[in-house]
């Protein structure tokens, strides 16, 4: 998963991202209102840690214009304790959660999960399909009951797949929700992870076989059916 972390308290954001990137996610980061913008009309994110005050145009002014254009990216507000105007004026303008300051950092990961299951098909932190189940809240991965251990990549392209069942994901769609802008590797390099990926789930303990869960659409990605 691809997130946007906005928040100019240099300290604090730095923070941010190193935890969030110890938890497998792809983020980018921005300190300011119009770099936000930028990042936000020219990428596709899973989700976005937006504070409401800001340099340049305020989290409440992203907010707005994002949800006037149509994108319906899921944000969680962090805001100062006290500040309840802020906090009402932001749902009002179509923030799905908000985080007072100071936070728990546990409790800003169980958000951010929470919002990236409100963005696709499901409400649990487990998604189950075709013998494999998956858990977003423990990052724990079972076939067939069976744990299986995979790399942060690997476990992100899974978790990427298995929101969008059913659709076909393309190289690039992939690697813009998995790795984030300082990201320089080709389309080969996805398809060595998705190999290796691909091994975890088809191959069991004991020489068991598993039928092949994630298909290549030639030309195209990838897909679960």
């Amino acid at each position: 998963m691809r997130l946007l972390v906005v928040e100019d308290q240099k300290d604090l954001n730095d923070i941010i991202v190193r935890k969030l990137e110890r938890e497998g996610y792809a983020v980018d980061t921005c300190y300011d209102g119009n770099d936000a913008l930028d990042f936000i009309n020219n990428t596709e994110y899973d989700g976005i840690v937006l504070d409401i005050l800001l340099p340049g145009i305020t989290g409440l002014g992203i907010l707005s214009e994002m949800r006037g254009k149509g994108n319906s990216t899921p944000v969680l507000l962090l805001t100062a304790l006290g500040d309840v105007d802020d906090r009402v004026a932001g749902l009002d303008a179509g923030a799905d959660d908000y985080l007072v300051k100071p936070f728990d950092f546990e409790e800003l990961l169980a958000r951010i999960r929470s919002l990236t299951r409100r963005g696709g098909s499901h409400t649990s932190s487990v998604m189950e399909h075709k013998g494999i189940s998956m858990d977003t809240a423990s990052h724990t991965v079972t076939r067939e009951g069976e744990v299986l251990d995979l790399t942060a990549k690997e476990y992100n392209i899974l978790e990427y797949l298995m929101h969008n069942v059913g659709r076909v994901i393309s190289r690039d769609n992939l690697s813009s929700h998995v790795w984030n802008y300082n990201y320089d590797g080709g389309s080969n390099v996805i398809d060595v992870y998705v190999h290796h990926l691909r091994k975890k789930l088809e191959n069991g303990e004991d020489g068991k076989k598993y039928d092949r869960v994630i298909e290549t659409v030639k030309g195209t990605g990838y897909i679960i059916r």
